[in-house]
């Protein structure tokens, strides 16, 4: 959905705004030395370890730039050979076996091999895990060494999506030698090696000359955290940085039809969604989730929050995806609705509540907005900005919330539902059981039977508040080339990027 060009008189000013800020500056954008790039990115990774955090940020910086998995996932979202160059698949589905890439270093010099595969899922499987997502990887029954080029893998059970899954920041290969120290000082195999990072201010990395594949045309990127949009405009119009992989939608405007800029625009994986604690009263009443939802405008989030960029959802899965069914109109927007179910959920005058939102532009226009829209109802909400890093700490480690909005952005999500232990809280043992199925079913036609099950459950169930498909709307020095429109995958991937002149 492109933006309303007319807009609403709020909109229309805001545009004015940066246009004007835009024409004050009259700057024009300076190259880095052309085999050099500057990215500005809105949040500060919290590690630099993907195998052991969560947030987004961490594969922004390091995912097949600094670490590399057994595959890789490409801009289309299809399944590449990583560093496992070829690989077999037994009759039942339950036995891969990797032929892995000959000649291949960590950037500390040591040699890569199959015990590195071995100990990289031991590691994610071990009873001291902190991978975010073990559950992907728990069918592993055995890692077993066949020689320093082959390993073997065994699962329990089928998994539809394994080559995939193998492809994530969660999976990529880590060293025995220098994993405990990826937090701060990430050693891997990609072709770009961590050269420092500058607590709030930047990370720097430079080509590692002896990459055992193809080398990429950078010899340096650094990434720069601008958390703030008008901030991002001003370091863009003054050359202070290349360009941006995710930019505020509300200050496209500046940089539309200007030739010195590239705006590209794309989709994401990420369901941005109104977060729900379903243990915890009275959002475990399903009339009370049932209100809300009928209490939502998609259709003026949209427009307040990403400038009309963003494509509504009515369950937790991408518009892209083949396997998708538009369920949007489950509970439409129907305030007179909303306050009957509050009603008969023993809430005749409403309730408080509050929304913890992180400092990303489109939760917290999204939240002022709902907290608008709520109040129509006789929901109260009290807005808390917080920091992303107390969110990560208060809201998905420690479930202290009510409500929240944030995006998640990785591809095929929809399984963290069968975890009751997830933030969520949501105990659903038939959605359990579907997963269980859609994740050991290989059948296309069967696992998309599956998946839209599974994606009229959550809907029906009201688990929690749908809004949008996030948007990726980069905005690029105009001589630059290779970056992708697309994120299929968390990261902001270097190898293809380039300077045309």
């Amino acid at each position: 959905m492109r933006p309303d060009k007319q807009g609403t008189s709020m909109q229309a000013w805001v545009k004015a705004t940066w246009l004007a800020a835009a024409l004050a500056t009259c700057a024009v954008p300076a190259m880095a030395q052309q085999s050099e790039v500057r990215i500005g990115v809105a949040l500060e990774p919290p590690i630099l370890d993907p195998t052991a955090g969560a947030a987004e940020a961490i594969d922004i910086v390091v995912y097949q730039n600094v670490f590399e998995g057994l595959t890789r996932v490409d801009q289309n979202g299809a399944v590449q050979p990583g560093l496992a160059t070829d690989w077999t698949i037994s009759d039942d589905g339950l036995t891969y076996t990797f032929t892995l890439a000959d000649g291949v270093t960590f950037h500390d010099g040591s040699t890569f091999d199959a015990e590195d595969v071995k100990f990289t899922f031991d590691r994610i499987l071990g009873p001291d895990s902190v991978n975010a997502h073990k559950e992907f990887y728990e069918a592993i029954e055995s890692v077993t060494v066949i020689d320093p080029l082959t390993v073997e893998l065994k699962l329990s059970r089928q998994i539809g999506n394994f080559l995939f899954d193998l492809g994530r920041g969660d999976a990529v290969i880590v060293a025995p030698e220098s994993a405990d120290n990826n937090a701060s000082e990430p050693i891997g195999t990609g072709p770009f090696a961590f050269v420092q990072w500058d607590r709030g201010s930047r990370v720097i990395l430079e080509r590692y000359e002896p990459y055992w594949g193809e080398a990429p045309a950078l010899t340096r990127a650094t990434y720069l955290f601008i958390g703030d949009t008008a901030a991002m405009t001003s370091a863009l119009l003054a050359g202070n940085i290349d360009g941006t992989n995710n930019f505020g939608q509300e200050a496209l405007a500046v940089f539309e039809g200007n030739p010195q800029f590239t705006v590209l625009v794309g989709s994401t994986e990420g369901e941005t969604i109104l977060a729900t604690n379903n243990q915890k009263a009275p959002f475990d009443n399903l009339k009370v989730r049932q209100a809300m939802a009928h209490a939502l405008d998609r259709e003026a989030i949209i427009k307040g929050a990403t400038y009309g960029y963003g494509t509504p959802i009515g369950s937790h899965f991408a518009p892209h995806n083949p396997y998708y069914v538009d369920l949007t109109g489950t509970y439409p927007y129907d305030p007179e609705a909303a306050r009957a179910l509050l009603a008969e959920a023993g809430y005749p005058d409403g309730f408080s509540a509050t929304l913890k939102l992180p400092p990303l532009a489109y939760a917290r226009l999204s939240g002022q907005i709902i907290a608008s829209q709520f109040a129509e109802v006789g929901i109260r909400l009290e807005l808390i900005n917080v920091e992303f890093a107390q969110w990560l700490e208060d809201v998905y480690s420690n479930k202290d919330y009510d409500l929240t909005i944030i995006s998640h952005v990785e591809p095929f999500d929809i399984g963290n539902y069968a975890n009751p232990d997830y933030y969520f809280g949501y105990d659903n043992p038939e959605f359990q059981a579907l997963i269980d199925e859609l994740n050991g079913t290989t059948d296309d036609a069967q696992r998309r039977e599956l998946a839209v099950r599974a994606q009229e459950i959550l809907a029906e169930d009201a688990v929690n508040g749908w809004l949008f498909q996030l948007p990726q709307t980069g905005v690029w020095n105009s001589k630059l080339a290779g970056m992708w429109p697309n994120s299929p995958i968390e990261g902001l991937v270097l190898r293809d990027i380039h300077w045309t002149e």
